[in-house]
């Protein structure tokens, strides 16, 4: 039997040379009701003000007009000399309503516009100034009321999910009990879509 070479190739050594020179791109999407603590969990996440607070009169506001916004957000991150180019798209006015049908609509709409984009940037002759605002992950907030998932929580997650990475976060779990944390997370997780990445529990 011929020896088997095992001299390693350097392809992932130039990629990695490239990568740690450019640094990286990243976009993730926040999504949920208000006051669930997306704006501290994005800044927890990364160390530092990413997203300010927002303004409690322009979010009434937004109640009123029944509005769902998409907000972008972006900041150059760096830790010990690789550089991070963060994108944090916020979904304002989502779920804030008694009456939620197709809320989830510019949401859908802004992740399926960003596929089309990049893929007709993909067919042009030059393709070295491409603008790639894909999500690659969306964290979904979930308010723990009652013993289970909302029908809202449960549609949108399902939409959610076949166009990108999905993290369901059950927001201020520390306001639940272990015993009662154990209880929820095991009625939920069957409910939630079985493409999520994993189930995460917040508090703050």
């Amino acid at each position: 039997m011929a020896p088997i070479n095992e001299t390693p190739s350097p392809i992932g050594i130039a990629t990695h040379k490239i990568v740690a020179k450019r640094g990286a791109a990243f976009t993730i999407m926040v999504a949920g009701e208000s006051g669930l603590g997306k704006t501290t969990f994005i800044n927890t996440l990364f160390s530092t003000t990413i997203k300010n607070y927002a303004d409690h009169k322009r979010r009434h506001q937004k109640q009123i007009d029944r509005t769902v916004e998409i907000e972008i957000t972006k900041a150059e991150l760096e830790e010990k000399f690789f550089k991070v180019r963060l994108t944090v798209i916020d979904t304002p006015g989502f779920g804030d309503y008694v009456n939620n049908r197709d809320s989830w609509q510019p949401i859908i709409e802004f992740l399926d516009d960003q596929h089309e984009s990049y893929m007709l940037q993909e067919q042009q002759p030059r393709r070295t100034d491409k603008i790639d605002m894909r999500v690659h992950a969306c964290l979904y907030f979930i308010r723990p009321t009652g013993h289970t998932l909302k029908p809202l929580d449960i549609e949108v997650m399902k939409r959610l999910s076949s166009r990108v990475n999905l993290i369901p976060i059950i927001a201020k779990a520390d306001t639940l009990s272990p015993a009662d944390l154990a209880r929820y997370k095991q009625r939920v997780t069957p409910l939630t879509p079985p493409f999520f990445l994993f189930l995460f529990f917040f508090g703050h």
